[in-house]
């Protein structure tokens, strides 16, 4: 199949995905307590827009209706779709980079970074709101950004990072940071509530503050990162390879490393620890459209976006009224798939 070809094709099949994308954002501002059909969900969200709203008549459709649809469900759908985009695009990126298909993005720690602020902020009762947020999302952030900070330091060999020296520390800075989380949830119990049901990744506390705040983050910094699509399929061959073909690798890294991290920063610090998105979503749209990271992106960032927002979907009406972390139910999707990958290689690791 010839690359225009072939272009042509994904061209038609990233069509599909972000109709597919439209469709369950739709669907699930509909699916609730609240009994509201296709139609009247999307003559909502039409009516709000600024050119098309003008030629919808909504005069029909119950005040409760639009109140649950506009500052209920959407803005923790829309919040779900951004962090879908930003963990997939991250997960892609450090999975050619690393050159480390088991690469998610919390490899360097930011998670457990997260967690210590987050926690700290709990045990501190700090439930203010500052900026439309709330402290323990600033902490969390702030925890996240340092724990980059320190691995990216303690893997620096001069003005030189590695791969390798990259992932050792943030496992060693993660694993630390998770023990001081264990303790400080051994000395404070009447927190460990709060303090796990953080840990595992909800979207409930979504507003269209954290929305405002997080979709330009994202929505820059993957456009960002698909500029730089061609140097990292040459990194995922090898630094030497990219040098050769005049790519300034540590040059490409640093910035990489520092959209990337603000990105899982901001998601993590907004929802909580989500895991396998970035890890599972990659590798199946890998399966699919091969390894080119032009490609790639792309599609991980509208499939990572259609697969939150069906997981958050799931978590919040599985067993109503009650709602599952949105984390649990990705973790229940990812770690079979995990294992799958491991099975599937297993004998490229022996």
């Amino acid at each position: 199949m010839g690359f225009i070809q072939k272009r042509r094709i994904y061209k038609y099949f990233l069509m599909v995905l972000f109709i597919a994308l439209a469709v369950v954002i739709i669907t699930s501002s509909t699916i609730g307590v609240a009994d509201i059909s296709f139609i009247d969900s999307l003559k909502i969200m039409i009516s709000n827009m600024p050119v098309l709203g003008r030629f919808i008549d909504d005069g029909s459709i119950r005040q409760s209706h639009r109140f649950i649809v506009l500052n209920v469900r959407l803005p923790r759908i829309l919040l779900s779709t951004l962090i879908g985009i930003g963990l997939s695009v991250v997960g892609s990126t450090f999975q050619a980079m690393f050159r480390n298909p088991m690469a998610d993005p919390y490899i360097l720690g930011i998670s457990s970074g997260a967690s210590a602020g987050a926690t700290i902020a709990i045990i501190a009762g700090f439930g203010s709101i500052v900026g439309g947020l709330s402290i323990i999302t600033l902490l969390a952030f702030l925890g996240a950004v340092l724990t980059v900070l320190l691995v990216y330091n303690i893997a620096r060999v001069g003005n030189k990072v590695t791969s390798l020296g990259l992932i050792l520390a943030g496992i060693a800075v993660g694993l630390f940071l998770s023990s001081v989380v264990s303790m400080l949830m051994f000395f404070n119990r009447d927190d460990i509530e709060k303090i796990v049901m953080w840990t595992m990744g909800s979207v409930s506390a979504a507003t269209w503050s954290k929305v405002g705040i997080l979709a330009p983050v994202v929505i820059i910094g993957s456009i960002v990162i698909w500029a730089y699509a061609r140097d990292l399929n040459a990194m995922s061959i090898g630094d030497e390879t990219a040098k050769s073909l005049g790519i300034e690798v540590e040059r490409v890294k640093r910035i990489l490393l520092t959209i990337s991290s603000l990105i899982v920063a901001c998601c993590v610090s907004t929802s909580g620890v989500i895991g396998f998105v970035g890890l599972i979503v990659p590798h199946t749209i890998r399966l699919i459209v091969g390894s080119d990271q032009r490609a790639l992106l792309p599609f991980s960032s509208v499939a990572g976006a259609i697969f939150m927002v069906v997981c958050d979907t799931l978590a919040r009406n599985l067993i109503p009224p009650a709602e599952i972390p949105v984390g649990a139910v990705t973790s229940l999707f990812g770690a079979p798939f995990f294992i799958f990958m491991l099975y599937r290689n297993k004998k490229k690791v022996i």
